[in-house]
């Protein structure tokens, strides 16, 4: 499974034919076709399969079908899979002509719209169709009554505080703090009092003015920042700009019921993100973490549909896994140059430019 560069098809970019990283599609099907595993996925925007970048596409699909793959391309939304986000991603898969060809998993539920005239009133009326927006959210705590996470992104929650999140959580929440049947990950060892990837953003008095006066599913009309409706879905987060376009912070959504930016953990659980994955440290860099991640719950869906067609029924490890070494979510970019041994303009450093719509919403 891989997902390469998607900046030279995004809808968002200039999508240029000769973006040199759209051939990286072909060092993907270079070493697929090297390995020649069973089967195989690949991921990107829906823009590759748009317009001149088809031709891309379409090259790209017959160069497997000529060292024997089957091939099936289709863009998914992952509000179909019980992501409470709109979020479309094209999804290729291949399956090696020895085996039973694997297809796309089906809606775990009835298909959201796909013009944007029927996307309105599912995100301002809360005609989701799964799990929307507080559903996913109402029962983290309010950030702004914690001053430590103004210098950092991460408190420890009283037992006060846990018994709320307890008593307010949803069926969707509680599975992303562990209580999801359906997971087949290694359990992780990890305190759920420890609340992550929660720095909280401070706002001038008029930019919470003016986010107060934006009713929910309106985008405010100075930041252009949407604000979220509680029963509906929320828009598609993206990671922001590349450095060839500025770096720019993606623009943040609206809390529904409060008048502020959501965080990053609240942006990993519109996701589908468990609450034990811990994100840089950073606003910067964990949203773009989150916008350049597959929903893991469309990741899930289509890991099914591999499974189906291997003829396999995977258990799950028993196995708690520590998480990771913290100090890396604290890297800054020529730290991680270093660290990984790579010239420091492989990383690029944001540019100043990256805090303009920072500055807007404050």
């Amino acid at each position: 499974m891989g997902g390469p560069p998607c900046q030279g098809f995004s809808t968002i970019g200039k999508r240029l034919i000769d973006d040199t990283r759209n051939r990286l599609v072909f060092d993907f099907f270079r070493l697929v076709s090297a390995l020649r595993p069973r089967y195989f996925v690949m991921e990107n925007v829906p823009g590759m399969a748009a317009g001149g970048h088809s031709a891309i596409l379409g090259r790209f699909i017959q160069e497997f079908e000529a060292v024997g793959y089957a091939m099936a391309s289709k863009v998914l939304s992952t509000a179909d899979f019980g992501v409470p986000q709109l979020r479309r991603r094209l999804i290729v898969i291949g399956s090696r002509e020895d085996q039973p060809e694997a297809r796309h998993p089906q809606p775990s539920s009835n298909p959201v719209p796909k013009t944007p005239s029927a996307r309105v009133p599912r995100m301002r009326e809360g005609l989701s169709v799964g799990p929307n927006v507080w559903q996913a959210i109402g029962d983290l705590p309010d950030l702004d009554r914690y001053a430590t996470l103004r210098g950092s992104d991460r408190t420890f929650l009283s037992d006060a505080a846990m018994e709320r999140i307890e008593c307010k959580a949803s069926q969707y929440a509680l599975g992303l703090r562990g209580a999801d049947p359906a997971d087949r990950a290694h359990p992780r060892r990890w305190d759920p009092a420890l609340l992550t990837s929660s720095a909280r953003t401070i706002h001038t008095a008029a930019s919470i003015q003016r986010f107060t006066n934006t009713t929910p599913g309106d985008t405010e009309p100075i930041s252009r920042f949407y604000r979220l409706h509680p029963e509906g879905l929320c828009n598609t987060l993206r990671a922001g700009t590349g450095s060839e376009r500025g770096a720019f912070t993606s623009p943040r959504p609206i809390h529904p019921k409060r008048p502020r930016v959501i965080s990053v953990r609240e942006a990993a659980r519109l996701h589908s993100m468990p609450d034990w994955f811990q994100l840089h440290a950073t606003k910067w860099h964990g949203f773009r973490q989150i916008g350049n991640a597959v929903a893991p719950l469309l990741g899930r869906a289509i890991g099914e549909s591999l499974t189906e067609a291997l003829g396999v029924q995977p258990r799950k490890p028993r196995l708690k896994q520590p998480l990771g070494d913290i100090r890396l979510l604290n890297l800054t970019m020529s730290e991680a140059a270093a660290r990984y041994g790579v010239e420091p303009d492989q990383i690029p450093a944001p540019r100043t430019r990256t805090r303009r719509l920072e500055r807007i919403a404050a």
